[in-house]
């Protein structure tokens, strides 16, 4: 099993349309996070919350986002950050991102 993003990679969570049992929330879909760790490789627990307790094991990173970048109206202090474990077929590479850095904290 191969690893596709590495510790300082940028990422955008897709938006994959899926509703019940799912790990990765509504508010970051479509927002770019920085990877911070590789967590290991596990069941995808979209297939578990359905009795599906087979299959292959699929990365899992944790991911830091902005809250600022979350939530527009956020008045806490700028450095303020989100951290969300999300498997790997939620996330792309962030296109035109090369510098390991969320958009925002690549323009300020």
């Amino acid at each position: 099993m191969t690893v596709r993003f590495r510790v300082g990679d940028t990422v955008k969570v897709s938006d994959l349309g899926k509703a019940g049992h799912i790990r990765t929330p509504f508010y970051v879909r479509g927002k770019v996070g920085e990877v911070i760790q590789f967590c290991g490789f596990f069941l995808n627990p979209e297939n578990l919350a359905v009795g599906n307790t087979a299959g292959p094991v699929i990365p899992l990173y944790r991911v830091s986002f902005r809250q600022k970048d979350l939530w527009p109206h956020y008045e806490g202090s700028p450095g303020d950050k989100v951290l969300i474990e999300i498997y790997d077929h939620w996330l792309t590479a962030a296109p035109g991102i090369t510098s390991g850095k969320c958009e925002a904290e690549r323009s300020s």
